[in-house]
C-alpha cells in the first residue's frame, strides 16, 4: 500500500475579519437593495470570491465613471484615496466603504502625523491598492514610499527631524523589521505607530507557515498572485528552508511533478482565500492516494468587525 501523504494544515489560514466583513457588505447590499450593486475594484484579491459575487449580481468596475447615476457602489477592502468618496458624493452616489478597519487605522495614523507637521514614510509595495489608498489620504508629496532597505539608504527627507513611518498591513513581518531598523538607524528620531501596522491576520498566517515549513517537503499557499499577504506566505516558506513552495489559485494549478514525491506537504491559504479552496486541494491529494491530516495551530482568532449602519438598521 502507498504510504499516506501527511498534509500539515496551517492554522490560522484563509479569511480574516476584514475580508469576511467586506464580502458580507456586498452580500447584504445585494439582499437589501437588489442587483446590481457596483463594486470599485475586486472586493478582495480572489477570483473565486469575485466570480461568486458576480453571479449574485455584483458588478465590478475599475473606476467610478463606470457606475451609472443613482446606482449603489461599494469600495474594496484595500481602501481608496480620499478623492474616490469625494467623487461619489459629488455625483450623489450611495456608497458603502468596505475598507478593512485595520487599514483605516493606518489612514488615521497618517493624518495625525501630517497634522503634526511630519513627513511620512510608507513601507509598502508600489502599485498595490492599499498603498494607493493610503498615499491618497494626504496631499501629493506628503507620503514617500520605500519598498526595501536600499530605498531607505537613498531616501532624502525634507527634514530628518520631522519624520514618521507607517506600513502596508500585509507585508512580510521579517522584511519590514529590517526596513524599520534601517529607518531608525538613519533617522533615530523617526516616529512609529503606537501599535504595529502589519495586521494580526498577516502576522498569524506567517507564524503558522514558519511552524510547518521546516518539516515539509513542499508548501502550497492557496491565494491569488495579486494578493500581497499570499505572496508573502510563499516567501516565508522558502525562507524557512522548504525545498518547494508555490502559490496555487485552485487545485488545478498544482504542479504535481514538484509534489508527487513529497511525503509531507504544508497547506495554507492567504487571507482572501475561502476554506472551500483548501478542501479542494486536500481532495485533489486524496484522489491520488491516502492522506493524513495534521492541523498545526499557532493562534486562535475571534476578531469580528462591525458592519456599516446602513446594513444593520
Amino acid at each position: 500500500m502507498t504510504a499516506p501523504v501527511k498534509i500539515r494544515l496551517a492554522a490560522p489560514r484563509g479569511f480574516c475579519a476584514g475580508v469576511d466583513r467586506a464580502i458580507r457588505i456586498v452580500e447584504l447590499s445585494l439582499e437589501r437593495f437588489g442587483a446590481p450593486v457596483y463594486v470599485r475594484h475586486e472586493i478582495v484579491h480572489n477570483r473565486f470570491v469575485v466570480e461568486r459575487l458576480e453571479r449574485l449580481g455584483a458588478v465590478f468596475v475599475d473606476e467610478l465613471d463606470e457606475v451609472p447615476e443613482g446606482a449603489r457602489v461599494i469600495f474594496s477592502a484595500h481602501g481608496v484615496p480620499k478623492s474616490v468618496p469625494a467623487e461619489a458624493e459629488r455625483r450623489e452616489l450611495f456608497y458603502l466603504d468596505a475598507t478593512c478597519p485595520l487599514v483605516s487605522k493606518v489612514h488615521v495614523e497618517a493624518a495625525r502625523h501630517h497634522d503634526r507637521g511630519l513627513e511620512i514614510v510608507l513601507i509598502g509595495h508600489a502599485g498595490h491598492p492599499e498603498v494607493i489608498g493610503t498615499m491618497g489620504q494626504l496631499p501629493d508629496g506628503a507620503v514617500s514610499l520605500v519598498e526595501t532597505v536600499e530605498d531607505v539608504a537613498v531616501f532624502s527627507p525634507r527634514d530628518p527631524a520631522l519624520l514618521a513611518y507607517i506600513t502596508q498591513t500585509t507585508l512580510s513581518v521579517d522584511d519590514t523589521t529590517g526596513i524599520v531598523a534601517a529607518l531608525k538607524a538613519r533617522f533615530p528620531g523617526i516616529v512609529g505607530p503606537h501599535k504595529e501596522d502589519i495586521c494580526y491576520a498577516t502576522t498569524n498566517r506567517q507564524l503558522a507557515v514558519k511552524e510547518i515549513a521546516k518539516g515539509c517537503d513542499a508548501v502550497l499557499v492557496i491565494g491569488a498572485p495579486n494578493s500581497s499577504n499570499s505572496m508573502r506566505l510563499v516567501e516565508v516558506a522558502e525562507r524557512e528552508g522548504c525545498p518547494y513552495a508555490a502559490l496555487v489559485q485552485r487545485a488545478d494549478d498544482i504542479a504535481w511533478e514538484h509534489v508527487s514525491g513529497a511525503r509531507v506537504v504544508g497547506v495554507t491559504a492567504g487571507a482572501s482565500a475561502p476554506e472551500v479552496l483548501v478542501e479542494e486541494v486536500i481532495e485533489a491529494f486524496r484522489a491520488r492516494g491516502p492522506v493524513e491530516i495534521e492541523e498545526v495551530r499557532v493562534e486562535d482568532e475571534d476578531i469580528e468587525f462591525k458592519l456599516p449602519r446602513a446594513l444593520t438598521v
